[in-house]
Protein backbone atom coordinates (compact mmCIF):
# COMPACT_ATOMS: atom_id res chain seq x y z
CA UNK A 1 0.00 0.00 0.00
CA UNK A 2 1.23 3.60 -1.04
CA UNK A 3 1.39 6.17 1.45
CA UNK A 4 -0.59 9.16 -0.14
CA UNK A 5 1.98 12.42 -0.80
CA UNK A 6 1.67 15.77 1.02
CA UNK A 7 -0.47 18.11 -0.39
CA UNK A 8 1.64 21.00 0.83
CA UNK A 9 5.42 21.25 1.73
CA UNK A 10 7.46 24.14 3.58
CA UNK A 11 9.89 26.44 1.31
CA UNK A 12 12.61 28.49 2.94
CA UNK A 13 14.20 31.03 1.23
CA UNK A 14 17.39 32.71 2.43
CA UNK A 15 18.03 36.22 1.19
CA UNK A 16 20.44 39.30 1.23
CA UNK A 17 19.44 41.80 3.77
CA UNK A 18 21.92 44.45 3.39
CA UNK A 19 20.22 46.14 0.27
CA UNK A 20 17.08 46.89 2.75
CA UNK A 21 14.83 44.74 0.39
CA UNK A 22 14.22 41.88 2.77
CA UNK A 23 14.64 40.92 6.59
CA UNK A 24 15.73 37.96 6.99
CA UNK A 25 14.77 33.95 6.63
CA UNK A 26 11.07 33.50 4.86
CA UNK A 27 8.99 30.12 5.05
CA UNK A 28 6.60 29.75 2.21
CA UNK A 29 3.39 26.73 2.51
CA UNK A 30 4.26 25.27 -1.54
CA UNK A 31 1.27 23.17 -3.07
CA UNK A 32 3.14 20.53 -5.41
CA UNK A 33 -0.34 20.06 -7.54
CA UNK A 34 -0.60 23.34 -8.64
CA UNK A 35 2.33 25.20 -7.69
CA UNK A 36 1.43 28.34 -5.39
CA UNK A 37 2.90 29.22 -2.72
CA UNK A 38 1.67 31.26 0.75
CA UNK A 39 4.02 32.93 3.06
CA UNK A 40 3.54 31.05 6.42
CA UNK A 41 6.44 33.18 9.18
CA UNK A 42 9.49 35.04 8.98
CA UNK A 43 12.37 35.96 10.94
CA UNK A 44 14.83 38.73 10.62
CA UNK A 45 18.35 37.71 10.35
CA UNK A 46 21.02 39.46 8.48
CA UNK A 47 22.25 38.34 5.52
CA UNK A 48 21.35 34.72 5.79
CA UNK A 49 22.24 33.99 1.91
CA UNK A 50 22.44 30.20 2.21
CA UNK A 51 20.56 27.37 4.07
CA UNK A 52 20.46 24.05 5.34
CA UNK A 53 18.52 21.45 7.70
CA UNK A 54 20.09 18.93 10.02
CA UNK A 55 19.28 15.58 8.69
CA UNK A 56 16.76 14.75 10.95
CA UNK A 57 15.28 18.09 9.93
CA UNK A 58 14.72 19.83 13.49
CA UNK A 59 17.12 22.23 13.14
CA UNK A 60 18.29 24.78 10.12
CA UNK A 61 21.39 26.58 9.81
CA UNK A 62 22.03 30.14 7.86
CA UNK A 63 25.02 31.91 7.40
CA UNK A 64 25.45 35.50 7.34
CA UNK A 65 27.35 36.30 4.24
CA UNK A 66 29.35 39.53 6.31
CA UNK A 67 33.01 40.78 5.68
CA UNK A 68 35.21 42.14 8.14
CA UNK A 69 35.50 39.74 10.62
CA UNK A 70 31.77 40.11 11.15
CA UNK A 71 30.91 36.36 8.98
CA UNK A 72 28.90 33.84 11.34
CA UNK A 73 26.70 31.05 10.93
CA UNK A 74 23.74 31.12 12.80
CA UNK A 75 21.12 27.70 14.08
CA UNK A 76 17.61 27.59 14.60
CA UNK A 77 15.24 24.83 15.34
CA UNK A 78 12.52 24.75 13.34
CA UNK A 79 8.89 23.86 13.85
CA UNK A 80 7.53 21.94 10.66
CA UNK A 81 4.04 21.39 11.92
CA UNK A 82 3.61 25.62 12.34
CA UNK A 83 6.25 26.62 9.65
CA UNK A 84 8.31 28.56 11.90
CA UNK A 85 11.34 29.19 13.20
CA UNK A 86 13.19 30.17 16.37
CA UNK A 87 17.00 31.63 17.24
CA UNK A 88 18.90 29.24 19.28
CA UNK A 89 22.46 30.72 18.63
CA UNK A 90 25.38 31.90 16.70
CA UNK A 91 29.21 31.63 15.77
CA UNK A 92 32.31 33.75 14.10
CA UNK A 93 33.46 31.87 11.39
CA UNK A 94 36.66 33.52 11.65
CA UNK A 95 36.76 33.86 7.74
CA UNK A 96 34.77 36.80 5.61
CA UNK A 97 32.03 36.46 3.52
CA UNK A 98 30.70 32.73 4.24
CA UNK A 99 28.55 31.45 1.27
CA UNK A 100 27.40 27.81 1.79
CA UNK A 101 26.67 25.98 4.82
CA UNK A 102 26.33 21.95 5.03
CA UNK A 103 25.21 19.63 7.85
CA UNK A 104 26.73 15.99 8.29
CA UNK A 105 24.73 12.58 7.39
CA UNK A 106 24.81 12.04 11.13
CA UNK A 107 24.05 15.62 12.39
CA UNK A 108 27.61 15.44 13.93
CA UNK A 109 28.93 18.76 12.31
CA UNK A 110 28.10 21.90 10.59
CA UNK A 111 30.68 22.99 7.64
CA UNK A 112 30.89 26.45 6.61
CA UNK A 113 32.44 27.96 3.02
CA UNK A 114 33.95 30.61 3.34
CA UNK A 115 34.68 32.96 0.24
CA UNK A 116 37.02 35.75 0.91
CA UNK A 117 38.63 34.00 3.91
CA UNK A 118 39.47 31.00 1.91
CA UNK A 119 38.60 29.01 4.00
CA UNK A 120 36.08 26.20 5.47
CA UNK A 121 35.24 26.25 9.39
CA UNK A 122 33.45 23.44 11.44
CA UNK A 123 31.46 23.34 14.19
CA UNK A 124 29.87 20.66 16.65
CA UNK A 125 26.21 20.35 16.40
CA UNK A 126 25.06 20.56 19.97
CA UNK A 127 21.94 17.61 21.20
CA UNK A 128 19.46 20.92 20.94
CA UNK A 129 20.94 21.95 17.53
CA UNK A 130 23.40 24.98 18.98
CA UNK A 131 26.63 25.63 17.38
CA UNK A 132 29.41 24.40 19.47
CA UNK A 133 32.93 26.69 18.94
CA UNK A 134 35.13 26.53 16.35
CA UNK A 135 36.71 22.98 16.20
CA UNK A 136 38.67 23.36 12.68
CA UNK A 137 39.35 25.69 9.87
CA UNK A 138 41.27 24.92 7.18
CA UNK A 139 42.82 27.40 5.03
CA UNK A 140 43.40 26.66 1.43
CA UNK A 141 46.03 28.16 -0.43
CA UNK A 142 46.77 28.82 -4.08
CA UNK A 143 45.80 31.37 -7.11
CA UNK A 144 44.37 31.05 -10.52
CA UNK A 145 45.34 32.53 -13.94
CA UNK A 146 42.45 35.16 -13.92
CA UNK A 147 43.95 38.12 -11.92
CA UNK A 148 41.04 39.98 -11.19
CA UNK A 149 38.79 36.85 -9.71
CA UNK A 150 41.64 34.35 -8.60
CA UNK A 151 44.16 36.34 -6.71
CA UNK A 152 43.53 34.06 -3.68
CA UNK A 153 41.78 31.24 -2.71
CA UNK A 154 37.91 31.50 -2.39
CA UNK A 155 36.04 28.73 -0.96
CA UNK A 156 32.37 28.75 -2.75
CA UNK A 157 30.96 25.31 -1.47
CA UNK A 158 31.28 22.33 -0.02
CA UNK A 159 29.41 19.04 -0.39
CA UNK A 160 29.62 15.10 0.72
CA UNK A 161 30.14 12.62 -1.02
CA UNK A 162 26.88 10.15 -0.64
CA UNK A 163 28.53 7.48 1.59
CA UNK A 164 29.10 10.92 4.12
CA UNK A 165 32.83 9.85 3.99
CA UNK A 166 34.33 12.80 2.32
CA UNK A 167 33.92 16.31 2.01
CA UNK A 168 34.18 18.02 -1.48
CA UNK A 169 35.03 21.61 -1.40
CA UNK A 170 34.76 23.77 -4.52
CA UNK A 171 37.65 26.70 -4.24
CA UNK A 172 36.99 29.37 -7.31
CA UNK A 173 40.46 31.03 -6.84
CA UNK A 174 42.11 28.05 -7.39
CA UNK A 175 40.31 25.81 -9.91
CA UNK A 176 40.24 23.07 -7.61
CA UNK A 177 37.48 20.64 -5.41
CA UNK A 178 39.55 20.07 -2.55
CA UNK A 179 38.94 16.48 -1.16
CA UNK A 180 38.71 15.53 2.88
CA UNK A 181 38.03 12.66 4.29
CA UNK A 182 35.54 12.84 7.15
CA UNK A 183 36.27 11.32 10.24
CA UNK A 184 33.35 12.89 13.07
CA UNK A 185 34.31 10.75 15.90
CA UNK A 186 38.24 12.93 15.25
CA UNK A 187 36.74 15.86 17.94
CA UNK A 188 39.76 17.98 16.69
CA UNK A 189 40.68 17.26 12.91
CA UNK A 190 37.29 15.85 11.57
CA UNK A 191 38.67 17.05 8.13
CA UNK A 192 42.26 15.39 6.81
CA UNK A 193 43.13 15.86 3.03
CA UNK A 194 42.12 12.41 1.14
CA UNK A 195 44.51 10.05 -0.57
CA UNK A 196 43.23 12.31 -3.99
CA UNK A 197 43.47 15.47 -2.15
CA UNK A 198 42.13 17.53 -5.11
CA UNK A 199 40.59 17.71 -8.53
CA UNK A 200 41.70 19.70 -11.20
CA UNK A 201 39.24 21.97 -12.76
CA UNK A 202 39.81 23.55 -16.44
CA UNK A 203 42.12 26.94 -15.44
CA UNK A 204 40.04 29.86 -15.29
CA UNK A 205 36.88 27.97 -14.62
CA UNK A 206 35.89 29.28 -11.31
CA UNK A 207 34.10 26.31 -9.58
CA UNK A 208 31.48 26.80 -7.52
CA UNK A 209 28.92 24.01 -6.79
CA UNK A 210 28.74 20.32 -7.76
CA UNK A 211 26.08 17.51 -7.46
CA UNK A 212 27.22 13.85 -7.25
CA UNK A 213 25.20 10.95 -9.32
CA UNK A 214 22.64 8.80 -7.07
CA UNK A 215 25.03 6.13 -7.60
CA UNK A 216 27.88 7.93 -6.37
CA UNK A 217 30.18 7.72 -9.60
CA UNK A 218 29.91 10.37 -11.71
CA UNK A 219 30.83 14.86 -10.34
CA UNK A 220 28.58 17.60 -12.21
CA UNK A 221 30.58 20.70 -11.74
CA UNK A 222 29.32 24.16 -12.51
CA UNK A 223 32.15 26.74 -13.39
CA UNK A 224 30.84 29.99 -12.62
CA UNK A 225 33.59 32.45 -14.72
CA UNK A 226 33.44 30.79 -17.68
CA UNK A 227 29.63 28.95 -17.72
CA UNK A 228 30.83 25.33 -18.30
CA UNK A 229 29.77 21.96 -16.79
CA UNK A 230 32.71 19.52 -16.42
CA UNK A 231 31.83 16.03 -15.34
CA UNK A 232 34.16 13.73 -13.50
CA UNK A 233 34.17 9.98 -13.07
CA UNK A 234 35.92 7.80 -10.72
CA UNK A 235 37.91 5.61 -12.33
CA UNK A 236 40.27 3.02 -10.44
CA UNK A 237 40.01 5.50 -7.22
CA UNK A 238 40.85 8.46 -9.09
CA UNK A 239 38.23 11.17 -10.37
CA UNK A 240 39.07 11.75 -13.82
CA UNK A 241 37.79 14.61 -15.94
CA UNK A 242 35.46 12.77 -19.10
CA UNK A 243 33.37 16.06 -20.32
CA UNK A 244 33.43 19.57 -20.38
CA UNK A 245 30.36 20.91 -21.64
CA UNK A 246 28.64 24.93 -22.52
CA UNK A 247 25.85 26.12 -20.79
CA UNK A 248 25.27 29.03 -23.35
CA UNK A 249 23.88 28.31 -26.75
CA UNK A 250 26.79 29.28 -29.58
CA UNK A 251 27.89 32.32 -30.45
CA UNK A 252 26.80 33.61 -26.62
CA UNK A 253 29.11 36.66 -26.21
CA UNK A 254 27.49 38.36 -23.18
CA UNK A 255 28.63 38.10 -19.15
CA UNK A 256 28.84 35.10 -17.48
CA UNK A 257 27.91 34.21 -13.68
CA UNK A 258 27.25 30.35 -13.32
CA UNK A 259 25.67 29.54 -10.18
CA UNK A 260 23.73 26.29 -9.43
CA UNK A 261 23.61 22.68 -10.33
CA UNK A 262 20.96 20.31 -9.67
CA UNK A 263 19.97 16.87 -11.29
CA UNK A 264 16.33 15.83 -11.04
CA UNK A 265 15.08 13.20 -8.63
CA UNK A 266 15.37 10.78 -11.22
CA UNK A 267 19.21 11.20 -12.28
CA UNK A 268 17.67 11.53 -16.17
CA UNK A 269 18.40 15.17 -16.47
CA UNK A 270 20.87 18.18 -15.14
CA UNK A 271 19.79 21.67 -14.62
CA UNK A 272 22.25 25.07 -14.19
CA UNK A 273 21.88 28.23 -13.79
CA UNK A 274 23.68 31.00 -15.36
CA UNK A 275 23.81 34.80 -13.88
CA UNK A 276 25.29 37.51 -16.06
CA UNK A 277 24.34 38.51 -19.34
CA UNK A 278 22.60 34.76 -19.90
CA UNK A 279 20.23 34.49 -17.07
CA UNK A 280 19.14 30.82 -18.12
CA UNK A 281 18.57 27.80 -16.71
CA UNK A 282 20.89 24.79 -19.20
CA UNK A 283 19.32 21.82 -19.86
CA UNK A 284 20.76 18.41 -20.05
CA UNK A 285 20.03 14.75 -20.63
CA UNK A 286 22.18 12.66 -18.88
CA UNK A 287 23.54 9.49 -19.67
CA UNK A 288 22.91 6.81 -16.79
CA UNK A 289 25.33 4.16 -18.11
CA UNK A 290 28.37 7.08 -19.09
CA UNK A 291 27.82 10.29 -17.14
CA UNK A 292 27.96 12.14 -19.53
CA UNK A 293 25.44 15.28 -20.76
CA UNK A 294 23.57 16.12 -23.83
CA UNK A 295 22.34 19.60 -24.19
CA UNK A 296 18.94 20.01 -24.92
CA UNK A 297 17.80 23.72 -24.12
CA UNK A 298 18.38 26.91 -22.58
CA UNK A 299 15.12 28.32 -20.54
CA UNK A 300 15.21 31.69 -19.49
CA UNK A 301 14.69 32.53 -16.08
CA UNK A 302 12.06 35.31 -17.06
CA UNK A 303 14.85 37.82 -14.77
CA UNK A 304 17.73 38.42 -13.72
CA UNK A 305 20.76 36.89 -11.50
CA UNK A 306 19.31 33.12 -10.82
CA UNK A 307 22.05 32.69 -8.19
CA UNK A 308 20.03 29.28 -6.65
CA UNK A 309 17.47 27.31 -8.03
CA UNK A 310 15.52 24.19 -6.27
CA UNK A 311 13.28 21.34 -7.58
CA UNK A 312 10.40 20.51 -5.77
CA UNK A 313 10.82 17.32 -3.63
CA UNK A 314 8.67 15.04 -6.42
CA UNK A 315 10.33 17.06 -9.09
CA UNK A 316 7.37 18.42 -10.61
CA UNK A 317 8.23 21.96 -10.63
CA UNK A 318 11.63 24.05 -10.42
CA UNK A 319 11.94 26.93 -8.81
CA UNK A 320 14.38 29.75 -9.59
CA UNK A 321 15.57 32.83 -6.97
CA UNK A 322 16.02 35.53 -9.37
CA UNK A 323 17.95 38.32 -7.13
CA UNK A 324 17.92 41.07 -8.99
CA UNK A 325 14.47 40.96 -9.58
CA UNK A 326 13.54 40.32 -6.07
CA UNK A 327 10.90 36.93 -7.30
CA UNK A 328 11.30 33.54 -7.42
CA UNK A 329 9.82 32.12 -10.75
CA UNK A 330 8.23 28.72 -10.49
CA UNK A 331 8.17 26.02 -13.57
CA UNK A 332 6.72 23.15 -14.16
CA UNK A 333 8.87 20.64 -15.07
CA UNK A 334 8.14 17.88 -17.90
CA UNK A 335 9.53 14.53 -16.53
CA UNK A 336 9.49 12.96 -20.13
CA UNK A 337 11.25 15.54 -21.65
CA UNK A 338 13.21 17.45 -18.93
CA UNK A 339 11.63 20.85 -20.10
CA UNK A 340 10.25 24.08 -18.01
CA UNK A 341 7.07 25.87 -18.44
CA UNK A 342 6.40 28.93 -16.79
CA UNK A 343 3.17 28.42 -14.20
CA UNK A 344 2.48 32.04 -14.24
CA UNK A 345 3.09 31.58 -10.13
CA UNK A 346 5.82 33.99 -8.42
CA UNK A 347 6.73 34.97 -5.20
CA UNK A 348 7.75 38.25 -4.16
CA UNK A 349 10.84 38.55 -1.92
CA UNK A 350 13.82 40.74 -1.73
CA UNK A 351 16.86 39.38 -2.96
CA UNK A 352 15.86 35.93 -2.84
CA UNK A 353 19.39 33.67 -2.78
CA UNK A 354 18.73 29.90 -1.55
CA UNK A 355 15.56 28.31 -1.65
CA UNK A 356 15.38 24.72 0.61
CA UNK A 357 12.69 22.56 0.32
Amino acid sequence: MMLAQPQYVHLLIGTYTHGGKSEGIYVYQFDVTSGEAKRISSISAENPSFLAFSADRKYMYAVNENGEGRGAVSAYAYDDQRGTLTFLNRQLTKGDHPCHVITDHGDNHVIVSNYSGGSVSVFPMGPAGSLGGLVQQVHHEGSGPNPQRQQAPHVHSAFFNPEGTQLFVQDLGTDKINIYDYRPEDAEHPLTAAAQPFIEGAPGGGPRHIVFSGDGRFIYLVQEMTAMVMVFQQQEGVWEPIQEIPMNEAGFKGADGAADIRLSPDGKFLYASNRGDANTIAIYRVDGDRGTLEKIANQSVLGRGPRNFALSPDGRFLLVANQQTDEVVIFKRDSDTGLLSDTGHRIDVGSPVCLVF
